[in-house]
C-alpha cells in the first residue's frame, strides 16, 4: 500500500510540475503574440488612409491596382 500512495504523489507532483512549465511556456508565447500584433498594429496605422490613383500610365489612372 505504501508503494502505491508514494507512486500517486509522485505522479501527482510531476503533473505539477509539467503544468507549471507548460504555463510558462504560454506566458512567454502569449507576449510573443502580443508584442507582434503591437507592432502590426504601429504598421497599420502608418500606412496612409487613402490611396491615391495613378496619375499616368495605362494601368491604375481609373482603378486603384496599387493596393
Amino acid at each position: 500500500m505504501d508503494v502505491a500512495v508514494t507512486n500517486m504523489v509522485n505522479a501527482t507532483l510531476d503533473m505539477r510540475q509539467a503544468q507549471a512549465f507548460q504555463e510558462a511556456q504560454f506566458s512567454v508565447f502569449k507576449q510573443a503574440i502580443d508584442g507582434q500584433a503591437a507592432h502590426i498594429a504601429a504598421l497599420m496605422d502608418s500606412m496612409p488612409q487613402e490611396l491615391q490613383l495613378a496619375t499616368s500610365g495605362s494601368v491604375g489612372t481609373l482603378i486603384n491596382t496599387t493596393a
